[in-house]
């Protein structure tokens, strides 16, 4: 089996420790990204189609677009939605 290495994995390690130091509550999420979900309203509003911490790729279910959220896992929130172009 060939080893796979994933060049995102630095990066992606940064953000997610910056995003779970602050453990930011819903309302300065949304001064700060807009539009902000728990776990409920993402599941009603998205279908997940993958994670790779501290992201998310999701197709909407109004209109089928895929894109990418970000998420914080105290308290469990989900932002920055940003569509696939």
């Amino acid at each position: 089996m060939p080893i796979v290495t994933d060049t995102t994995e630095t990066l992606r390690r940064g953000r997610l420790t910056e995003l779970n130091a602050e453990s930011t509550d819903r309302r300065t999420l949304e001064a700060r990204h807009g539009q902000v979900w728990d776990t409920q309203e993402l599941g009603r509003e998205f279908r997940v189609m993958g994670y790779l911490a501290p992201y998310v790729v999701a197709r909407r279910k109004a209109d089928g677009v895929r894109g990418s959220l970000e998420f914080q896992c105290h308290p469990r929130f989900y932002f920055n939605w940003k569509e696939d172009h």
